[in-house]
């Protein structure tokens, strides 16, 4: 058999890139299927270093750096990074050292676009969903209901933080995820879950701390041992019941601060004790937590523990607010009306663009879901194929009124006073950031630069209200 003839036969019918470096990180061998990641031609790479042909990469950072030197493959491995061209792509990649006579002579790495391998995701995700799903009800097995396909956005604020949280679902590290009410930290962590090899097929155990009796603490979280006190009965705890999965801790500065002590000490050794119980259990869940507030601020409270804190922000993800991604409004929109159609038994096809003009201008301070719950709303009062005004609630098409900025230039065809415009134009400014805050000063003042004092005059100056905090 003529192995070189496959080996080329095989490199051929690959749908992945192949790179081949010597000891100097040199191109020796360059292969690259149509979708052209690397931005270059195979004639071009061959003789450059690495750095030439993706210069934003540093010794530092380069997979092929990190193998020559330590000896050791790095196996699927995220990058993202620009190429030849400038442009910005991200590859799921492994990267292997070349080694002859026991001397490291080069490394190779095969790799693939980063979409190509979240599109095979879902296609298996899909067809374990289709075998698993419970009679009546879209949650699979494992206690979920949403993977990175659920995640809708295509703006490049979601597709970092898509491809940030991607790129740690197969650690073991815990994460502390915010995000205002409503941002959707929730469908992250499930789907961080789902696209982890080794804890996607175990239990995924969500729980509110903000409904937590915090007297009940230890028998939710460690168990019960039967016989322990009275009516004691034998019931594993969350941790027990997350063992080998997730343990996902939502809104945890509610959780009273004592509780956090004992909450801390178990994520450092991984060791519960059942209540009445004597024996010490080994468990392995991994800790996902959510605030709807920035850590700092709650530290500062004294809401959070300082200590927890540092022990859950290991990785730390943040969910961006609506109206800082607001390209993803119209996606949005059509994936509710879609949904909502199923549900209501409609046939609505869109919005009207006067609607829509409406939807991109307003601020959402409740973000997805008051998106979501305002689509809902309006396909429940539309007769028609497009959803029009007149179905939208009235504080949109009063927002929209309170935004013209022209009305605070002239009237009557006359022009106001310099210094009356500029009032007006601050109050209104300073309202709507409120609105977006939900009335948190110093967040507010953080959003428009100033600072806290000065907002909490003007706040003062116009009659205002914000919660000092």
């Amino acid at each position: 058999m003529d192995y070189k003839y496959l080996l080329q036969l095989i490199i051929a019918n690959l749908n992945q890139g192949l790179i081949v470096v010597d000891v100097n990180l040199n191109v020796v061998f360059y292969y690259e299927p149509s979708s052209d990641i690397g931005g270059i031609s195979p004639e071009d790479a061959i003789g450059k270093s690495i750095y030439e042909i993706f210069y934003e990469l540093k010794p530092e950072t380069s997979t092929f750096a990190h193998v020559i030197k330590n000896g050791k493959p790095l196996i699927e491995y995220v990058q993202c990074y620009c190429n030849y061209k400038g442009k910005r792509v991200c590859t799921v990649t492994s990267t292997v050292p070349l080694i002859e006579d026991g001397k490291i002579i080069g490394a190779f790495e095969i790799y693939r676009d980063f979409n190509q391998v979240m599109k095979l995701s879902k296609k298996v995700f899909s067809y374990d969903k289709d075998k698993n799903i419970v009679k009546g009800s879209n949650e699979l097995d494992n206690g979920t209901q949403y993977t990175f396909d659920d995640i809708i956005g295509e703006s490049e604020i979601m597709y970092e933080l898509k491809e940030k949280a991607y790129k740690v679902a197969n650690s073991d590290s815990p994460i502390l995820i915010y995000g205002e009410t409503g941002t959707g930290k929730e469908l992250f962590v499930q789907a961080i879950h789902n696209a982890s090899y080794t804890r996607k097929n175990k239990k995924f155990i969500s729980q509110n701390c903000a409904a937590l009796p915090s007297t009940l603490f230890e028998s939710i979280f460690f168990g019960t041992k039967s016989g322990g006190f009275t009516g004691a009965k034998e019931t594993p705890g969350l941790f027990e019941l997350s063992n080998g999965g997730t343990l996902f801790l939502d809104e945890i500065n509610s959780m009273d601060y004592a509780n956090q002590g004992k909450l801390l000490r178990v994520l450092q050794d991984g060791i519960i004790r059942r209540v009445g119980g004597t024996n010490t259990i080994y468990v392995d869940s991994r800790i996902m937590a959510s605030v709807n507030e920035e850590p700092a601020e709650l530290i500062n409270k004294n809401v959070l523990r300082k200590d927890l804190y540092y022990r859950l922000n290991v990785i730390y993800l943040v969910v961006p607010p609506l109206r800082e991604r607001k390209e993803d409004i119209p996606l949005l929109t059509n994936k509710f009306i879609e949904v909502y159609n199923e549900r209501l038994g409609k046939r609505i096809v869109g919005v009207s663009s006067k609607v829509m003009d409406k939807l991109m201008n307003y601020s959402w301070p409740g973000n997805v879901r008051e998106l979501k719950h305002t689509i809902e709303r309006a396909m429940n009062f539309t007769d028609e194929s497009v959803i029009n005004c007149i179905s939208l609630p009235n504080e949109y098409n009063e927002f929209s009124k309170e935004v013209n900025c022209s009305n605070y230039l002239c009237s009557e065809n006359e022009y106001k006073p310099l210094d009356e415009s500029v009032a007006q134009f601050e109050k209104q400014l300073i309202k709507k950031v409120l609105r977006e805050t939900n009335g948190n000063c110093s967040k507010a003042a953080r959003m428009l630069k100033v600072p806290r004092q000065t907002l909490f005059n003007k706040v003062k100056k116009y009659n205002l209200n914000c919660n000092k905090k």
